[in-house]
């Protein structure tokens, strides 16, 4: 059985006009007044056509918090957003930090249908800091962890840390930390500065998050092994990252689409929607990271999705969890903070939202240029189309997003997983459907596999 897609007349990053045949996972035809017999059409006209976005920091909770998010629900959340692959953090229940539990995350995945999921294994057991995974187990997995990570917590212990980033080394992986020294934020609930006083709330000093990037990255330079800051949120790590590349140290860094927009004076209202960590900073920080992002020295966006109960959130300020839901509308918040100021252009989206972030994660089969033979992992976008965001618009299961109620530009209209849509007409395609997609692919998959082995 195969299945085929035609995408009419779409523009590419470049500026371009084409249409798109896909057929069974894979572009097989490029140009224009294209026909496919028996292809499902798809009008592109107006929309932009960017490869599939990769998430490198995303919170799934499975197992263990299913109560704020699954392996399926987060899954449909990512597609929406366009989405094909998304990293699914470590900080489940149990942890991620065996083998075991990796592997059963990647399954659920696959079961789901709707995007890549790539497990981030732990760095420490428990991410208590104390003692290393089985990062050596994880790696030879079925699952091919290649990104580890404790976030939610700070790799605090420096002989930890190189011991870590020594054998992670070995294997070619990236060690994503958490910037955060715990002595410097004990009982911190904003950023530090005169209005976490005027509040009178524990403040977060920029210095916590600067102070672990500038000795990671002098650690990394020392054992000669990859480093990712997650969620970068101050001028002063921008200006670290910025030197550590300027010694040519293997250091990547992220930026989360709320640091790009949000401030730390959305805190007055006490509303916990509100409340992340890091923390919102100042908006001389947030010009910092969106020219960061502009020239480089912050490489990808990443969502830092971070779904929560109602009840997690919706109490007091002192009481609420940390953490945003992101997948749904991050390419409408870098359109408005950093294209529609001009900052960068549509073809730089795709690379720090596609292009370098799979190439981080080594998510093979994504970020990859539209070429025939190559992976149907795509994005349509309107660009023209401005939203009231909503809760209509989160496709998750939590409904802590600090958009709702504001307007945002563009709207994914449709989004191609391995070849097989997975939003039309800017909804998520039912699950059971997505799921009888992903089957029929790991068959066809299987039994190319199986031909290939009898011909040899």
């Amino acid at each position: 059985m195969t299945t085929t897609h035609l995408i009419r007349g779409a523009e590419t990053v470049d500026g371009s006009r084409t249409d798109v045949v896909v057929r069974d996972g894979v572009v097989v035809e490029l140009g224009t007044s294209l026909t496919a017999v028996g292809a499902t059409v798809t009008d592109a006209d107006g929309l932009l056509l960017l490869p599939g976005l990769v998430d490198l920091h995303t919170h799934l909770r499975e197992p263990g918090g299913e109560g704020s998010e699954t392996v399926l629900t987060g899954s449909r959340a990512a597609a929406s957003g366009g989405y094909t692959a998304v990293n699914a953090m470590a900080n489940s229940s149990p942890v991620a930090d065996t083998a075991g539990v990796v592997e059963q995350v990647q399954a659920l995945g696959e079961r789901a249908g709707f995007v890549t999921v790539r497990p981030i294994g732990a760095v420490s057991q428990g991410l208590k800091g104390t003692h290393l995974s089985e990062i050596g187990a994880m790696a030879r997995s079925r699952a091919a962890v290649r990104v580890f990570s404790d976030d939610g917590s700070c790799v605090a212990d420096p002989l930890l840390m190189r011991r870590a980033l020594e054998y992670i080394k070995g294997f070619g992986g990236v060690l994503a930390q958490h910037a955060q020294e715990p002595r410097l934020t004990e009982g911190a609930q904003m950023n530090e500065g005169a209005l976490s006083a005027e509040l009178g709330l524990g403040g977060w000093p920029a210095v916590a998050e600067e102070a672990i990037i500038a000795r990671d990255v002098l650690l990394a330079d020392h054992v000669g092994a990859r480093l990712h800051v997650c969620h970068v949120s101050t001028a002063g790590s921008v200006e670290v990252i910025r030197w550590a590349k300027s010694r040519g140290i293997e250091v990547t860094a992220e930026v989360t689409p709320h640091h790009l927009l949000l401030t730390e004076d959305l805190v007055s209202g006490y509303d916990s929607r509100y409340k992340v960590n890091p923390p919102l900073r100042r908006s001389e920080d947030v010009d910092a990271l969106r020219a960061a992002l502009a020239d480089g020295t912050i490489d990808i966006v990443a969502t830092d999705h971070a779904p929560h109960t109602s009840e997690a959130k919706c109490c007091e300020w002192d009481a609420a969890a940390n953490g945003m839901v992101g997948l749904e509308s991050a390419l409408s918040v870098v359109h408005h903070t950093m294209v529609d100021t001009g900052l960068i252009g549509w073809a730089d989206v795709a690379r720090v939202m596609s292009i370098t972030p799979a190439a981080i994660g080594q998510v093979t089969g994504h970020g990859r240029p539209l070429a025939v033979g190559e992976p149907a992992e795509l994005t349509l976008y309107d660009r023209e189309v401005t939203r009231t965001f909503s809760t209509e618009h989160l496709a998750g299961k939590s409904r802590n997003s600090p958009y709702l109620g504001r307007v945002l530009p563009g709207q994914v209209r449709a989004t191609f997983h391995q070849g097989y849509a997975t939003v039309v007409d800017g909804h998520v395609v039912d699950s059971e459907v997505v799921a009888h997609a992903a089957r029929l692919v790991d068959s066809a998959a299987a039994l190319a596999a199986t031909e290939g082995t009898s011909a040899r």
